[in-house]
């Protein structure tokens, strides 16, 4: 049995029933996707254990002809999802391509505020829906439409060929969909990530050093995941709950998102942050935060703290404070190391315009820095 913190019971037993739910219905023709057969009939699916359960939310981790992925789902039961609204007044074969396209954006513009073309639209389906002449089944609809109410699918979905930092799924069942099972972070890990099963040194001082670099490693991808969020994509992309759960690593060390419910393009970020306030602590979502207009009790729509600001504050502290270095690395580049995420944490600006400005001339020298201590643990 296991149980995270705040969490419902997490069993296998419960677990196993899930799933089996899921084959029924598939073999009932309810539901589909590329997944199921393989689940369902041929068994090359293998269950492993049940990894999270909380209002509904389903993680398993399980193996896929060998592959280990995450089985994810918002809600537990499909019929938890609303049906897709064409199904309820019109016949299957009197439905387009378009109308679904249609849909489809409207359902991605109300869940991450996007604006999406048409062309975009079609890359959220698995390549057997692609192209094709024939009709879609009701069970394809349905399915396809359950995925799309989890907000957190069709961001990965959207970014899965634009973003190496975001987990990739491999399929889907109905409206469980399978990500790939990577290094995921956990606090009470001395180095945030799992990284021994990584490292093949095995004298003491080669894996203390060993270790040091791929830390600096995962902190250069942090900075490039940053840098990316807010410059690559039509809006910035904010992260509103940071912490090491929330992000994995890759074998090349190449820093993951694999928890998005907190993540928010522009508009959408705007929405939530414009409540009304009486002080800037009501202002605070999470860990993206504006401030209140007090003439208006309204909160602004721009955030006024950013992601570089919250991961030096949650991640870099944790790996470049002082009372965690050795007093072997305590030399100029690594105090100089730690006065940068200090300054980055906590910028002691005000000014909007000169707030953006400082952040981007304190990613650039932590880049620099984590590059000159990086090459300085190799001499």
């Amino acid at each position: 049995m296991h149980r995270t913190i705040f969490s419902d019971f997490c069993t296998d037993e419960k677990s196993k029933r899930i799933l089996e739910r899921v084959c029924d219905q598939y073999k009932e023709g309810i539901l589909t996707g590329d997944l199921c057969e393989d689940l369902c009939e041929s068994q090359k699916v293998e269950y492993k254990r049940c990894l999270y359960y909380e209002n509904g939310k389903k993680v398993i981790e399980a193996d896929w002809r060998g592959l280990p992925i995450i089985l994810k789902s918002k809600l537990e039961n499909f019929s938890a999802y609303e049906t897709f609204g064409l199904l309820d007044y019109q016949e299957m074969h009197e439905i387009s391509t378009m109308d679904i396209v249609f849909y489809t954006a409207m359902e991605i513009k109300s869940s991450l505020g996007l604006e999406l073309k048409n062309t975009t639209v079609p890359k959220l389906w698995t390549k057997h829906l692609e192209e094709r002449v024939e009709p879609y089944s009701k069970a394809e609809l349905a399915s396809m439409w359950s995925l799309l109410q989890q907000e957190e699918y069709t961001f990965f979905k959207i970014l899965q060929d634009l973003s190496k930092h975001v987990v990739k799924v491999l399929g889907s069942c109905g409206h469980f969909y399978a990500v790939e099972h990577l290094i995921a972070g956990h606090t009470w890990n001395q180095n945030l990530f799992c990284l021994e099963e990584l490292l093949d040194s095995s004298r003491v001082t080669q894996k203390r050093r060993a270790l040091r670099e791929a830390i600096h490693k995962i902190a250069l991808s942090f900075l490039d995941m940053v840098s990316h969020f807010e410059n690559d994509f039509s809006y910035k992309l904010h992260l509103c709950d940071v912490k090491p759960e929330n992000f994995a690593i890759r074998k090349d060390l190449t820093v993951v998102a694999i928890d998005v419910d907190m993540a928010f393009f522009e508009p959408k970020m705007q929405d939530i942050l414009e409540q009304n306030c009486t002080n800037d602590e009501d202002c605070n979502f999470f860990d993206c935060f504006s401030k209140c207009d007090m003439k208006k009790n309204k909160c602004g729509s721009k955030r006024t703290n950013s992601n570089l600001q919250v991961i030096c504050d949650k991640i870099f502290r944790h790996w470049f404070s002082p009372s965690l270095i050795s007093p072997k690395d305590n030399q100029p580049l690594q105090v100089q190391l730690q006065q940068a995420v200090q300054r980055c944490a906590e910028p002691a600006v005000e000014d909007p315009a000169e707030r953006k400005a400082l952040q981007q001339r304190l990613l650039s020298q932590l880049y620099q820095l984590l590059q000159d201590s990086k090459g300085q643990l190799n001499e």
